[in-house]
């Protein structure tokens, strides 16, 4: 019987070799990621608030009815743009003052008669000059009635009192509105301020004249502008206290157009910032991956307040370092890695 042994043993020694040859020239796993630098620079606490254009002070007027009426037309709806003195909507008298200047009018005329015969009588020595004072001031007081309804019979038109843009009109034709009663407002272009609620707490730490950045809600229109106000009582609505600052002509923003805007409310300060993007949580516990020589290792931090797309490190990280931005959540402690793109700031 021949001895395969000596053919066999050399056979299975290649195979082996062969296999922990193959091992040991598979790829290890790299990992595409982004990163950010940790900067050393000033930072402070800021928030971000949010609010609304409105008319300033001075520069919104109302149009008041001045006696119970129908609208009979409405010339300028809201957003026209209107003159001083232009026509915003008719008017016609309701049932109830046609009523009350049919009375003030019978009245007047009665009055002026008596006070006609008063004259006469006077002129034959029947009735002393009291009498005819009597009578000329009862007929001055029903002719002022008459005149004080506010709307003739023919109608009345409502102008702007200020040129501008009508605001606030809801009403329609046919409507019945009271005496007294608003039933649109006319704003001056240009003339505009922003209200913001703010935390009342905060409201306490800040000042007039503070400067602030302000932005409508797409990006727009960025702009840094003062503070003018504060207004520490607070909104039953949103339990809010409000600040208001000024709006620029040159920014063009219309009455009503929503606002964000951030609020620095501490001192500024020395320390480390990184991008938003590279901080990571899990479970409460923050954390970022620093890279070193390829290599990502995950670090504790503790993170402050953030400003913009940057948050401030209190602990954990020393300027210069490299973070991961883009990447990090597919990624494990000690992972290999490489940069794609180039590092960002």
């Amino acid at each position: 019987m021949k001895s395969y042994l000596p053919i066999l043993l050399p056979l299975l020694l290649a195979g082996c070799g062969g296999k922990a040859a193959t091992e040991a020239e598979a790829p290890t796993a790299v990992a595409q990621v982004r990163t950010g630098i940790a900067e050393a620079g000033a930072s402070s606490d800021s928030v971000t608030v949010y609010g609304a254009t409105e008319a300033g002070p001075g520069g919104e007027r109302s149009v008041v009815a001045p006696a119970e009426a129908l609208i009979a037309s409405i010339a300028a709806p809201t957003g026209t743009a209107v003159g001083a003195g232009q026509t915003i909507m008719l008017l016609r008298p309701s049932p109830a003052s046609r009523l009350a200047i049919a009375r003030a009018t019978t009245d007047a005329a009665a009055a002026q008669a008596a006070y006609a015969r008063a004259l006469r009588l006077r002129a034959d020595g029947l009735v002393s000059n009291a009498d005819v004072e009597t009578a000329r001031a009862a007929a001055a007081v029903a002719n002022a009635t008459r005149a004080n309804l506010g709307i003739k019979d023919g109608g009345l038109a409502l102008r702007a009192p200020i040129a501008g843009t009508v605001r606030n009109l809801t009403a329609r034709p046919g409507d019945q509105v009271a005496a007294g009663a608003a039933v649109a407002t006319v704003a001056v272009q240009g003339d505009l301020r922003a209200r913001f609620g703010v935390d009342p707490a905060i409201a306490q730490r800040l000042h007039p004249g503070q400067r602030i950045d302000i932005d409508t809600v797409n990006g727009n229109t960025p702009a840094r502008v003062a503070m003018v106000g504060i207004d520490p009582q607070i909104d039953p609505a949103t339990r809010l206290a409000s600040i208001y600052v000024r709006i620029p002509a040159g920014l063009h923003l219309g009455a009503g157009e929503p606002l964000h805007a951030m609020l620095q409310v501490g001192a500024t300060r020395d320390g480390i910032t990184i991008p938003y993007a590279a901080l990571l949580d899990d479970g409460g516990r923050s954390y970022v991956f620093v890279v070193t020589n390829g290599v990502a290792k995950s670090r504790d931090v503790s993170p402050g307040n953030s400003s913009g797309d940057r948050v401030r490190i209190l602990k954990g990280l020393q300027p210069g370092e490299k973070v991961v931005i883009e990447g990090g959540t597919a990624l494990e402690d000690g992972m290999k890695v490489a940069e794609g793109a180039g590092a960002a700031r």
